[in-house]
C-alpha cells in the first residue's frame, strides 16, 4: 500500500532510539524527508532520506529550533511525530515525589510536544495543513500504582492537548492522532538502569524475574509479549499518512491485550 507520504517533510522528536528511531526508519522507508532531533545523533547520519539535528528538546528552544531547522532546509513541515520522552520510577511513591520530579517528567513529556507543535502548526496552516502524532502511553489512562506517577500525569496532559488540538486545528487541515503503546521492548524495560533492572534490585530478584512480576501485576499481556518498537511505528505512520485522511483526534492503544476493559 502507497501510503502518499513521498517527499513530505516530516520531523521526529525523541529519534535516536527505541520508538523514535523505529518512526525515523519506517518514514523514511516510505520516501519521507525527515528531519530527527535528539541529544545524541550519532546512529542517525548514515541513514538514507534522514538528516539528523543535535538538539536538547527539554530546554524552552530546542522543539522550534528543530522545527525551524526543517523548515530551513526543505521549505515546510507535513508531519510532525512527538516522540521525545522519558520515565523515572518513584519506588517511594506519591509522598516521595517532590515538585521538581513532577515539573521534570512535564516538561520532557509533555512541554517538549507542545513548544514542537506550536512551531510546527504555524509552518503548516501556512501550507494549507498537515498531521500530528503523538506517542503517548497507557499510563494516560491506565494508572496500576505510583511508580509512573508524575509520568502519567504528564503523558495525560499531552493527551488531552491532542484531542483539543484535532478540534481547533481539524477545519484549517491539520490531524492531530495519538498512539498509545502499553510496554515496548525498548530500553526502558530492557536497558542498564531500566525499569527491569531498577524494580529487580528494589525487590531483589534479577531483571527477567523482576519483569515478569511487573507485568503480572498490571494484568500480562494477552499475547505474552512486549510490543515492539516497529510495530509502533508502523501505527504511527499510518496515522501520518493522507490513507487516514478523516481520522483526528482519535487514540490507538497498543498493549498486547494488556487493558482488559473497552
Amino acid at each position: 500500500m502507497d501510503l502518499g507520504l513521498s517527499e513530505k517533510v516530516a520531523v521526529v522528536t525523541g529519534a535516536s532510539k527505541g520508538i523514535g528511531l523505529a518512526v525515523v526508519q519506517a518514514l523514511a522507508g516510505e520516501g519521507a524527508r525527515v528531519v530527527a532531533g535528539a541529544r545524541n545523533v550519532e546512529g542517525l547520519r548514515d541513514l538514507a532520506g534522514v538528516s539528523a539535528l543535535a538538539v536538547d528538546l527539554a530546554t524552552p528552544q530546542g522543539p522550534a529550533a528543530l522545527v525551524a531547522h526543517a523548515v530551513a532546509q526543505y521549505g515546510r513541515v507535513d508531519v510532525l511525530v512527538n516522540n521525545v520522552g522519558a520515565v523515572k520510577l518513584r519506588l517511594g511513591g506519591f509522598l516521595a515525589t517532590s515538585d521538581d520530579e513532577f515539573a521534570w517528567s512535564m516538561n520532557l513529556n509533555f512541554f517538549s510536544a507542545l513548544r514542537a507543535s506550536r512551531a510546527a502548526v504555524t509552518s503548516m496552516l501556512k501550507d494549507g495543513g498537515g498531521s500530528i502524532v503523538n506517542v503517548v502511553s497507557v499510563n494516560a489512562f491506565f494508572q496500576p500504582d505510583s511508580g509512573t506517577i508524575d509520568y502519567g500525569a504528564a503523558k495525560a496532559a499531552l493527551l488531552n492537548l491532542s484531542k483539543s488540538l484535532s478540534q481547533e486545528l481539524g477545519p484549517r487541515g491539520i490531524r492531530v492522532n495519538s498512539v498509545s503503546p502499553g510496554p515496548v521492548s525498548t530500553e526502558l524495560w530492557f536497558g542498564a538502569d531500566g525499569v527491569s533492572d531498577t524494580v529487580g534490585r528494589a525487590m531483589g530478584v534479577d531483571p527477567a524475574t523482576a519483569r515478569d512480576r511487573v507485568v503480572a501485576s498490571i494484568g500480562g499481556f494477552a499475547t505474552k509479549r512486549f510490543t515492539t518498537p516497529e510495530e509502533v511505528a508502523t501505527l504511527v505512520v499510518l496515522l501520518a499518512s493522507g490513507r487516514t485522511g478523516n481520522v483526528t483526534g482519535s487514540n490507538f492503544v497498543i498493549d498486547g491485550g494488556l487493558l482488559k476493559t473497552l
